[in-house]
């Protein structure tokens, strides 16, 4: 996979098909770069192949077997008790510990149930990630984080309930499939959030200069990569992002905070020349 044209594909078409766990293994790579992508994916291959005859019946007795060979068998896992871990975020690191967060655990179960014969889709719920089946119509949701429990309507709206501290009302919109470009950015703004809360701005510009290839047009994302490469000492590489937000969105109200780190930027870089 050539990672930065895939994510230019997603960019121009955030449901452009690709392999979800191969994209996620290259983004890996940015963290651990001698990640060996082929190796990890037969793995994923070799759990779909012990899956596959015992897919029998019907939709749920499938997806049932699906829940039940990874989350207990096979004991993947939520890592609630460290979910600010950021290798809940890497795919390798989860096929290595079996923790992670919805979203991971979910492409792990996309990835082999799809390979084993299933048709496994990510599902964005507010606040909490969720996968489901899909069959002929129907869609049977399920919840990789809590061990692969099945999910009605009045279970989706306790669980974002839960999450969000807010009320929540199911509707069809909301166990809408999330297309690829979005599942990669979700994955990358959880990464971020960890590296920022753990002020380790150069991690979290690298994961942003990511989410900026999935998302180019986007001010906000380039006002962060801005403002955390001036904390990661590359004033240089932040001004011209933080004068896009800027130009783009002049009457902000963070505008003045903003000219701020860009007035920092440039001053420390004129104490170069």
């Amino acid at each position: 996979m050539d990672l930065d044209a895939t994510l230019a594909a997603l960019a121009a078409d955030p449901h452009h098909p690709v392999d979800l766990a191969e994209l996620a293994l290259h983004l890996a790579r940015d963290e651990y770069p001698d990640l060996d992508v082929p190796t990890y994916l037969a793995r994923l291959d070799a759990l779909a192949d012990e899956l596959r005859p015992r897919l029998t019946g019907s939709l749920s007795a499938r997806t049932a077997e699906l829940a039940h060979f990874l989350f207990e068998e096979r004991g993947f896992a939520g890592n609630a008790d460290d979910y600010y871990d950021p290798r809940n975020s890497y795919l390798n690191d989860v096929l290595d510990r079996k923790l992670g967060l919805p979203i991971t655990l979910s492409v792990v179960a996309m990835a082999v149930g799809t390979r084993a014969g299933l048709t496994v889709l990510g599902v964005g719920l507010p606040g909490h990630f969720v996968a489901k089946t899909v069959e002929h119509g129907h869609d049977i949701l399920f919840d990789p984080f809590h061990g692969g429990q099945f999910l009605d309507a009045d279970g989706c709206e306790r669980l974002v309930s839960a999450v969000t501290g807010g009320p929540f009302t199911l509707t069809a919109e909301a166990t809408e499939p999330t297309p690829p470009g979005l599942i990669a950015a979700r994955m990358l703004n959880n990464l971020k959030a960890v590296y920022l809360r753990g002020s380790d701005f150069v991690r979290a510009v690298r994961v942003m200069e990511r989410l900026v290839q999935l998302d180019p047009d986007d001010p906000v994302q380039r006002r962060d990569l801005g403002v955390s490469l001036v904390h990661a000492g590359r004033p240089g590489r932040a001004i011209a992002h933080l004068r896009l937000y800027l130009d783009r969105l002049p009457g902000a109200d963070d505008a003045d905070a903003a000219r701020g780190f860009l007035d920092r930027a440039t001053a420390e870089v004129a104490r170069w020349n």
